[in-house]
């Protein structure tokens, strides 16, 4: 086989020593599959990194990187705005659940996050609340790699280097899965509506007038797809409207259809006061982010005293509201809607369902969960090596034909919206075979 892998590029959230020996170079990708640079075809059973649905080689897509540049190829976003953001701010937001009337460009889930904890802060100082300096996340959350976003993310490996870097004034909630009442459910489990309740005890603890918001996954993706046990998030929702607390929907993974609705905050029926989004808005072909923003945060942010000639909020990023990117987000909205994506991601719903629960009694598998097309499954660690089951799955699947994704010694599976239901179908049975192999190998 012919690489070329060099040790000059340092990737992320990779063991780079092991890589240097086993090196996986990804080649072409078309469709739902990926090709290796030695030919051989892989499918892509986490769409990417959850980021591209419509599959890989879109002829929308790649026509808008052809078109773009030759009309607008970058414009500072500076006290100027172009065409292309004002048109997909205005689709995103007809796409938005309730009145999340504003869009605020960024470049990434970790920047959406990061954007969301100022404009939180932000809108308790300009209603005369600065006390209100306190952000609780959730436990095992993942909202991104910039310093709010590890900060109230609940990942201990992604927290523990950077502890003296950590934002103060943050607490976490309690996570929503107890193996013991929740194995095998099949969407919401009926169980743990209450562990809600965990915000009452931090509102105890800290007082309400110091917290200024919640952050969650509607569905925590990172750590191995945790559903929301039914009621949970409307319970959220009812304690943070009651102490005066904003609600912020991390939805980049959830967010364009992956549980078949534009927005996970629509399947659920509960209304946030911010939503961050990236991946899904160009199918992970370009970066783009942004938060949506309820319009009473938006216009008390506004609305604060200050000469006209002023920002009212000191934030930004070069690239925000990129015209390619942009361009690049609306061909994606086309697609998704051209195509019936959303819809078809619901009706493939139920097929991935019945395909990961057919994985039940499998030796090793000790836990199968999912909602929406996404699902996980949970493996029997290696006494003393946590990590080192799903490593071996992912080995295992990269040499016989699926890119499959460990989250510890969980796989996560969440298929492109374009996949068929015998690709889906065949991708669980490589999954069983890639278990049964990391099964015996002890």
């Amino acid at each position: 086989m012919t690489t070329h892998f060099n040790d000059a590029c340092w990737l992320p959230f990779t063991p780079n020593r092991y890589f240097a020996s086993h090196p996986k170079v990804l080649a072409s990708a078309r469709g739902a599959w990926y090709t290796t640079e030695d030919g051989r075809q892989l499918f892509d059973s986490l769409s990417g990194l959850w980021c591209s649905p419509l599959g890989h080689a879109h002829p929308a897509i790649a026509a808008a990187f052809a078109r773009q540049p030759e009309i607008l190829d970058f414009a500072p976003c500076f006290q100027l705005g172009n065409p292309p953001a004002f048109a997909l701010a205005e689709r995103v937001t007809a796409l938005a659940p309730g009145s999340l009337d504003h869009v605020f460009f960024v470049n990434s889930g970790s920047e959406a996050v990061d954007t969301a904890i100022k404009l939180v802060i932000a809108y308790h100082r300009a209603r005369g609340q600065g006390q209100r300096f306190r952000i609780i996340g959730r436990e095992r959350g993942y909202h991104g790699v910039g310093l709010g976003g590890i900060s109230v993310g609940g990942m201990v490996g992604n927290r523990k280097t950077f502890a003296p870097l950590m934002l103060n004034g943050v607490d976490h909630l309690r996570h929503p899965w107890d193996p013991n009442e929740m194995a095998w459910s099949r969407g919401q489990p009926a169980w743990g509506a209450h562990l809600a309740d965990d915000l009452e005890r931090l509102v105890g603890l800290h007082d309400a007038s110091t917290i200024a918001a919640v952050i969650v996954e509607p569905v925590q993706g990172s750590t191995g797809v945790i559903v929301p046990p039914a009621g949970y998030l409307q319970r959220l929702r009812e304690l943070c409207t009651r102490h005066g607390i904003l609600l912020i929907f991390d939805e980049v993974i959830t967010g364009f259809g992956r549980l078949g609705t534009p927005f996970a905050a629509q399947a659920f029926g509960v209304q946030p006061d911010l939503l961050t989004f990236a991946k899904a808005i160009t199918n992970g072909t370009i970066p783009l982010g942004g938060v949506l923003i309820d319009r009473a945060v938006r216009d008390t942010i506004l609305q604060v005293d200050g000469p006209a000639h002023m920002p009212e909020f000191l934030h930004g990023y070069t690239y925000s509201g990129h015209p390619m990117s942009c361009a690049v987000g609306l061909a994606a909205l086309d697609a998704y809607a051209s195509e019936g994506l959303f819809q078809r991601a619901a009706e493939l719903a139920p097929v991935l369902e019945d395909a990961v629960h057919s994985l039940r009694g499998e030796p090793g598998i000790t836990d199968v969960r999912n909602i929406g097309l996404m699902a996980a499954i949970e493996l029997t660690p290696v006494p003393g090596k946590p990590g080192l089951r799903g490593f071996t799955v992912f080995e295992h699947g990269f040499a016989n034909g699926t890119l499959f994704r460990a989250a510890g010694d969980a796989i996560s599976l969440a298929p492109p919206f374009i996949s068929t239901p015998a690709e889906i179908g065949r991708m669980v049975d490589s999954l069983r075979a890639a278990v049964r192999a990391a099964q015996a190998a002890g």
